[in-house]
């Protein structure tokens, strides 16, 4: 590093910056504004959660010049809050001030395509694939590729832009459906569960790894994630190393969310990564010393990385906007009823409009033993109409 350990430190009452307003954001500016520090928002949207709450809101586009300008005039360090911001805007911020992440190392997770060919060259496993630019691609796919998924390379999330396929008529017509868009054909592998590893690694290297969550999806869309059960530590310690080595090879800054699948033999695959604070991670902000959110502002203002230490197993309950609706009758969530539970925490958005499959907030149940925060996080979803949070199936 060129610069010495003393000049990456901001001060508590300096400036950070992120592009993004969404609830991630939210949630960071809550963290930063702890530690002292003033966060200066960039998003187009005028009514933002995370605008709501910060010191500043820019409201401009991700690409805006003089939006761009006024964040760098302000911020020492800035962030993204989602991956799908131009990686050109990061590098163009990057001339100016520091960026945590690059804009190269965002750019690698923006697409599905270098993402996996980044993953394969660090020697870590991904599922079988064939990178698909145009229908010749599906029709020279292997037979090993089918049934599979088929998966826009770009702009995909919460299982949008992505298509199961039982053969090659099928890949063929979801790829029409996308638009003929670049996409990747994975093969369809025999799952057992899926986890993610949450890492933030510091401008000087320093990296430190949150508890692996176990992760259930509904619709495409993260429900629950557990953390603290018990379980193979030498899969834990493969997820962790390869999660280390997916960072380091990106020379990534920031946090950082590696998804991975386990398959029925033991096997262990990545499926993805997020450059970012990820929704399996909110359990942080109850159950760990530190939360995701505050390692994100503690790497962009250069300071030790904070303890990842689990206080107690978690479960956390993702809250889509249909618990705001009775069949079509729109009604508020009986959140007195959910945190009859004395051990639930509930975090709300800010987001005034409720919509079907929208990530409206999440509840997370912290306590001793795991079974019993399982059970009480049986009784919050069955009151909130929350699917029921199976553990043992990823």
């Amino acid at each position: 590093m060129s610069q010495s350990h003393s000049e990456l430190i901001v001060a508590p009452g300096g400036w950070l910056g992120l592009l993004g307003g969404g609830q991630l954001g939210r949630m960071f500016c809550h963290a930063a504004q702890s530690l002292g520090y003033r966060v200066a928002v960039l998003d187009p949207a005028q009514d933002c959660p995370a605008g709501r709450v910060a010191d500043l809101h820019i409201c401009a586009a991700y690409d805006d010049a003089a939006g761009l300008a006024a964040l760098a005039d302000r911020c020492t360090v800035i962030s993204t809050e989602f991956e799908n911001v131009p990686a050109d805007s990061l590098r163009v911020l990057a001339r100016r001030c520091r960026v945590s992440p690059s804009g190269d190392a965002v750019a690698v997770a923006q697409d599905r395509i270098a993402e996996k060919q980044f993953i394969a060259a660090q020697g870590i496993a991904v599922a079988p694939y064939v990178a698909v630019h145009d229908a010749d691609d599906l029709r020279s796919a292997g037979e090993h590729l089918f049934p599979g998924i088929l998966k826009a390379a770009r702009l995909g999330y919460d299982g949008k832009g992505q298509a199961r396929v039982s053969n090659r008529e099928d890949a063929l017509a979801a790829f029409e459906a996308f638009g003929g868009v670049p996409c990747v054909l994975e093969a369809l592998l025999p799952l057992d569960y899926e986890i993610s590893v949450i890492i933030a690694r510091g401008f000087d290297g320093a990296n430190v790894v949150f508890p692996i969550a176990r992760n259930v999806h509904h619709e495409g869309i993260l429900a629950v994630s557990t953390v603290g059960e018990e379980g193979s530590l030498a899969l834990q310690e493969q997820a962790r190393q390869a999660a280390q080595a997916i960072a380091q090879g990106l020379d990534y800054h920031g946090v950082l969310c590696v998804e991975f699948f386990v398959l029925r033999n033991g096997a262990l695959v990545v499926n993805e990564m997020a450059p970012r604070p990820h929704n399996s991670g909110h359990y942080t902000l109850d159950a760990c010393v530190t939360s995701q959110f505050e390692q994100q502002a503690r790497v962009m203002a250069g300071l030790p990385l904070g303890s990842t230490g689990l206080l107690a197993p978690a479960v956390m309950l993702n809250l889509l906007g249909d618990s705001w609706f009775d069949g079509e009758t729109p009604r508020e969530p009986d959140w007195a009823g959910a945190l009859a539970v004395d051990c639930a925490k509930l975090h709300l958005y800010g987001k005034e409009e409720a919509r079907r499959g929208r990530k409206m907030g999440h509840l997370t149940v912290v306590g001793h033993p795991l079974a019993k925060v399982q059970a009480d996080a049986a009784s919050v979803a069955q009151v909130l109409g929350l699917p029921a949070p199976d553990v043992r199936h990823g």
